[in-house]
């Protein structure tokens, strides 16, 4: 019976509630004592909200407590996973045997706040879960060991079956497990895995592999991770790896992937990524899994950036770095309710108390970002905004976990938890009604802001294979991008005829978009678009970049080729192209140097060229980083650059190419790193190393002992 008046009076107190009456000035929050600060009546005091935008209370205790994630449905409803169970050892409050709830949040009227709560499932098997994915009647929760489907197959809002889809995966309590899947324009799901989960296993208990077939483990895919695949399991890529804590994934019309990482604690480093397909991000030293306090030759001058190793070579560059923070939930805004954030990512900062937009623009080959607040909250730092999701007008729905402490194997509060709604002022809260059974429809929904809405109608309008066309050409004329995009990811997938209506877009995303179409088809469609571009001269080094990474699902003789032509765009320093240069070459190092130093009159004689060699991980680069090192007038950063680079080569000839440097160095730093970088196996089998090696130790003695007697 409390229960009940307390939802009753939760939910009248809701919908009477005068917004003038809120405290804003910071004077009389501060008259306010810990339980009415904390209390829903002050729920909406002191938020500071972008101009235009206005917030409200969409739900809060007691009809749902603890939210990690939410998802919104095509009907406007709000589904979050609770985490009542998060860390009850810790948190000193008892567990609920029955576990953890999956709940539906729905506003009859329109007004903007919910007036009904309905459990969707509720079991012992749920514990804190991370992620939720909503396709119509399933629903896709994503919580380490675990990744489940649950069905309402009778339309009563109750998950009548469950199924594991993914088990396996280390990380039970721990926010470094796996995250929400989504599924991209291209018809695939798209997750992270945290630095805890390392493996992945299908609903047969059989290891996954990617479509190379390598198992996804430890042994070949470092720390946390970024995966591509099907549902059944097929069809499965490493899209990045070497990440820490990165929470959950984004993908645009595009099929551009963005996530937030988080940096160890204290090192000011968290960032976020725009994901260079099969590139590595620099959690850990690549060769020794050494953290970033490890020492290495050329490490970076401030904490933040030495954290993802960047003067490594193989490491992507991050996008944006934004100091401290526990970054959550992440999705790109593509509606035309709030035309000032089109096309940016809406992200949830839980430690700063703020929800972010961050304006992506290009710059040469990559992504760099601005900043815009959204939704902050100064003064009320219980207030830990865990996800943000679009609801189908284009609203935006905010998750906040409410409670003093912000995760990290703690929770201050269990009682608590809110969704707000920011939207346009006096916007009511009306969803558009779509009959997926119409296909007419389909492409109605198709133009959704709302993910779950767009997903339901791209897996009919798939399935219904050449009936779709028709439905789908009338928005390949359209002035929207973003809808030409979607349309043509489902076209292409029908007749690869529409893959080059993509590539011959004007607008240069589609052409990306094109070429990601293409590598879906096959090697020979691959080849045919990469030829299409190339033959386009004008195209941005976004565009080259792209080419790059598309050469990696080809055959290694023909990746070659298109790894000349593609290396001959790279005109002017960019670190991002480079890196894409070097997934592009990626085992294929020791043929290409050969041939491109032949092409090449003198390797040295240009940045561009040096970078290739500091890039490169071939044996025949060794002679020329070394004559590198070795010149006197070599700047000193330019040294332990090239110095670092061959650690990255395996090659038992680059200890000749050391020990050269070291019996003519006379400069004793450079020497101690050199012999750092030494593999002692192979100098204890060659006597002319342990020569000079022994030489330089008594050298180095002798000048100590002088030092230590002029003194």
């Amino acid at each position: 019976m409390k229960f009940k008046l307390l939802f009753l009076f939760s939910i009248i107190y809701l919908q009477c509630k005068n917004p003038d009456q809120t405290l804003s000035e910071k004077s009389e929050i501060t008259k306010l004592d810990s339980a009415q600060r904390h209390s829903i009546e002050h729920a909406l005091d002191g938020f500071q909200v972008k101009d235009g935008y206005e917030v409200k209370l969409f739900a809060s205790e007691p009809m749902l407590l603890n939210p990690t994630n939410i998802d919104v449905d095509h009907r406007g409803r709000v589904y979050v996973c609770e985490a009542y169970n998060y860390r009850p050892q810790i948190s000193n409050v008892p567990t609920k045997f029955e576990g953890d709830r999956i709940v539906i949040l729905e506003d009859k009227d329109g007004d903007g706040v919910a007036d009904a709560s309905k459990v969707f499932y509720q079991g012992p098997e749920i514990n804190a879960p991370l992620g939720i994915c909503v396709l119509g009647n399933e629903v896709i929760v994503s919580q380490s060991p675990y990744i489940w489907k649950f069905t309402d197959t009778d339309g009563d809002d109750k998950a009548d079956k469950k199924e594991i889809l993914f088990q396996g995966i280390n990380g039970i309590q721990n926010d470094h497990g796996v995250h929400s899947l989504s599924l991209g324009s291209d018809g695939r799901f798209y997750f992270s895995m945290g630095n805890a989960s390392e493996t992945i296993f299908d609903q047969h208990n059989k290891i996954l592999r990617t479509v190379d077939g390598i198992s996804i483990e430890p042994s070949h895919f470092r720390q946390g991770l970024i995966l591509r695949g099907n549902l059944d399991g097929t069809g499965f890529e490493v899209l990045g790896q070497n990440f820490r804590n990165n929470y959950e994934c984004t993908v645009d019309a595009y099929g551009n992937i963005w996530q937030s990482d988080n940096d160890d604690d204290g090192n000011r480093g968290t960032r976020i990524n725009y994901i260079l397909e099969y590139g590595r991000y620099g959690y850990r030293d690549e060769l020794t899994n050494a953290t970033c306090q490890t020492f290495r030759t050329n490490w970076e001058d401030s904490i933040p950036l030495r954290h993802w190793h960047l003067n490594d070579p193989g490491v992507v560059p991050n996008m944006l770095q934004t100091g401290s923070g526990s970054p959550c939930g992440m999705t790109v805004y593509e509606g035309d309710l709030f035309p000032d954030i089109k096309g940016d990512l809406l992200h949830a900062e839980a430690l700063h108390n703020i929800i972010r937009a961050y304006h992506p623009s290009i710059v040469g080959a990559g992504k760099t970002a601005e900043i815009k607040k959204i939704l902050h909250h100064d003064e009320d730092s219980w207030f830990r905004p865990v996800d943000v999701c679009v609801a189908p007008d284009g609203s935006i729905m905010v998750a906040d976990w409410y409670d003093p402490g912000v995760g990290g194997h703690y929770a201050g509060d269990q009682s608590k938890g809110r969704i707000y709604r920011l939207a346009p002022k006096n916007k009511d809260y009306k969803i558009p009604s779509i009959k997926f059974d119409d296909p007419n429809n389909l492409t109605l929904a198709l133009q959704s802001p709302n993910l779950s809405t767009r997903s339901l109608a791209q897996l009919k309008l798939r399935d219904l294979k050449e009936k779709a066309i028709p439905l789908l050409l009338p928005l390949t004329s359209s002035n929207n991008p973003i809808f030409r995009a979607r349309a043509l990811w489902i076209l292409s997938s029908i007749s690869i005829h529409y893959i080059d209506t993509a590539l011959l877009d004007q607008n240069e995303q589609i052409k990306i978009a094109g070429l990601r179409m293409a590598r879906q088809a096959g090697q020979k469609s691959i080849i045919s678009a990469l030829d299409k571009l190339l033959s386009q001269p004008n195209n941005s080094m976004e565009v080259w970049r792209e080419c790059a990474i598309a050469t990696v699902n080809l055959d290694s003789k023909i990746r070659v080729n298109y790894w000349f032509k593609l290396a001959d765009k790279y005109q002017k320093i960019d670190r991002w192209y480079l890196e894409a240069l070097g997934i592009s070459a990626d085992g294929l190092w020791d043929e290409i140097i050969p041939a491109w130093l032949k092409k090449v009159n003198d390797p040295l004689s240009s940045e561009i060229n040096r970078d290739i060699l500091w890039r490169s991980r071939s044996k025949y680069s060794l002679p020329y980083m070394a004559k590198i090192i070795q010149n006197e007038s070599s700047d000193t950063r330019d040294k332990m650059k090239f110095l670092r680079s061959i650690d990255f080569i395996k090659s038992n000839e680059k200890n000749k190419y050391l020990m050269d440097i070291l019996d003519k160095s006379k400069d004793s730093l450079l020497s101690g790193l050199i012999i750092r970088t030494l593999d002692p196996t192979v100098i204890n089998k060659d006597p002319r190393s342990s020569s000079i090696l022994q030489s330089w130790f008594s050298k180095s003695c002798g000048r100590k002992q002088a030092e230590s007697s002029s003194t």
